[in-house]
């Protein structure tokens, strides 16, 4: 019986938060990835100095022939501008929300098992939206920023690893402030919080627009800078709509199971206290 309410209650949060994360991704991202990608698509087509074919020798005896070459590898699918690609994001945004949503409620549900039931589900979902903004998007996007297409980046490797490492810092500093009481908690926050900044995130060495002429790389740094300001509304709007969506839908749909399951649960424990011995 939980588990399906908990289904259905991240799915129903899932339609509302990625339907809005799709529409905000439109008016504040969209409009900066296409415009950078007409400059990448102007440096991939950049003419590239042409090498001369190798010769080509017949074996004795044997006729010249023709030879197929080909014309250029196939292009990987991408879907197209305009509707197909708002689809897609709408896709991606719903499995995105659902997965968050289930976060959200577990860790809902071990504050309710751990802390007790006197936080109204609304804020306590309040409260875990912020910290999971803090750990997914603010304290990563702190060493790594958000890149528009065209842009070079330090080794893919080396940035995932950070990106972890930044991510478990941040949510393992939320849980200790969170569900700790001890008077030291504070200060293992704080050195979780510092650890990610103390290994260092990895920088590109050189240019991240070399290779752009001078008003490409102008157009290209202004686009960037805006690019990090739309992604952080992208992620505070989805954040905040997870907090307020799953707050009413945790508060609907799984809270009164939760809250049954743990008195059952809790009640043959207060029945072998009570027993006379």
């Amino acid at each position: 019986m939980i588990f399906q309410r908990l289904i259905w209650a991240a799915l129903a949060t899932a339609v509302v938060v990625g339907s809005l994360q799709t529409g905000v991704q439109r008016w504040q991202a969209a409009p900066l990835i296409l415009a950078a990608e007409v400059y990448e698509e102007q440096k991939a087509e950049a003419p590239k100095p042409a090498e001369a074919p190798a010769a080509h020798v017949h074996a004795a005896g044997t006729a010249p022939h023709e030879h197929e070459h080909p014309q250029g590898a196939a292009k990987e699918w991408e879907p197209a501008n305009g509707a197909e690609r708002t689809g897609w994001s709408w896709v991606a945004n719903m499995l995105h929300a659902f997965s968050m949503a289930l976060l959200l409620f577990a860790v809902m549900g071990i504050w309710l098992y751990r802390r007790g039931t006197a936080l109204a589900s609304l804020r306590l979902a309040g409260v875990v939206a912020a910290a999971g903004w803090l750990s997914f998007h603010l304290w990563p996007s702190l060493g790594l920023h958000a890149e528009v297409p065209g842009m070079e980046a330090a080794p893919l490797q080396a940035r995932q690893l950070w990106w972890v490492l930044a991510v478990a810092s941040a949510s393992g500093a939320c849980a200790v402030a969170g569900f700790s009481r001890a008077s030291w908690r504070w200060l293992v926050a704080a050195a979780l919080l510092a650890l990610p900044f103390v290994v260092g995130a990895p920088k590109l060495q050189g240019d991240a627009l070399a290779g752009f002429g001078p008003e490409a790389h102008a157009a290209l740094e202004q686009l960037g800078t805006q690019f990090i300001w739309a992604t952080t509304w992208v992620s505070l709007t989805f954040w905040v709509s997870l907090g307020l969506a799953g707050g009413w839908a945790f508060q609907r749909w799984v809270r009164p199971a939760l809250l049954a399951a743990l008195q059952r649960a809790d009640a043959p424990a207060a029945v072998a206290v009570q027993a006379p011995q």
